[in-house]
């Protein structure tokens, strides 16, 4: 009989280990994919090959990195501290993802080096997913490190054929970011306070787009996210609040 229950624990941990592996690399692939769309278009924004790579190994936080082209294409080197804002500003979200990371990760300085590094929307999400702790270990550094290189190469190659392909929203490109950050951000619109600061946001954003420099509205927009979010507004205050999953 113990026999039996060890063998099929044994079935249900590699079940169970295969699952994270589908789970991580589908992950990896798909988000690799829109790398293209951002080689293409840093090249398009005034960045050379070499300088939209380092871009993408050093920085490697998608939101960040679409940001910053995204504002320095439209400003030139005018809009470079704007640029720089609005990447650091999106990337302070990996700040709390490392925080949850942390007890996952363990200790070890070179290690939760690395994992800082690939700290970012994707690996968190498949770690928090899984029931047990190594599943979690697994699934984050799966889906994490298969990104930093799948993203890195599709960034390469976004970047070689940003001159053949010519202007990248001929091809649709420049929405492929919005596409992704939209299917980040759609499961989390299931309250009412969650959809009003984001159609706020947006609001303001595409307001004060023809009248300040690029990138500050986006900033004005965070800010009023921010301070809906601090006062709860719209928002149920006995409601508990929700765990991570």
């Amino acid at each position: 009989m113990l026999f039996m229950r060890s063998v099929h624990r044994t079935a249900d941990q590699e079940r169970a280990t295969r699952e994270v592996w589908r789970e991580g690399l589908g992950v990896a692939i798909a988000t690799s994919a829109y790398g293209i769309s951002f080689g293409a278009l840093s090249v398009a924004s005034g960045l050379d090959v070499w300088q939209t790579c380092v871009l993408s190994l050093l920085m490697f936080t998608g939101g960040s990195q679409f940001a910053f082209i995204g504002v320095f294409g439209a400003g030139g080197l005018a809009a470079l501290p704007s640029a720089v804002a609005s990447a650091a500003l999106l990337g302070v979200r990996n700040v709390a993802y490392g925080m949850r990371m942390s007890a996952i990760i363990g200790d070890g300085f070179w290690r939760r080096a690395a994992a800082a590094h690939v700290t970012i929307d994707e690996s968190t999400a498949v770690a928090i997913s899984q029931g047990i702790p190594p599943l979690r270990r697994l699934g984050f550094w799966l889906t994490g490190l298969g990104v930093l290189v799948g993203w890195n190469i599709t960034t390469l190659a976004g970047a070689l054929l940003g001159d053949v392909l010519g202007d990248p929203k001929a091809w649709g490109l420049d929405a492929a970011a919005a596409a992704a950050f939209l299917a980040l951000l759609w499961p989390r619109l299931r309250e009412r306070q969650a959809i009003a600061v984001g159609v706020a946001a947006a609001v303001v954003a595409a307001s004060l787009t023809p009248f300040l420099m690029p990138g500050l509205p986006v900033l004005v927009a965070a800010i009023v996210a921010i301070v809906v979010g601090w006062f709860n507004w719209l928002g149920r205050r006995d409601a508990p609040a929700e765990a991570w999953r």
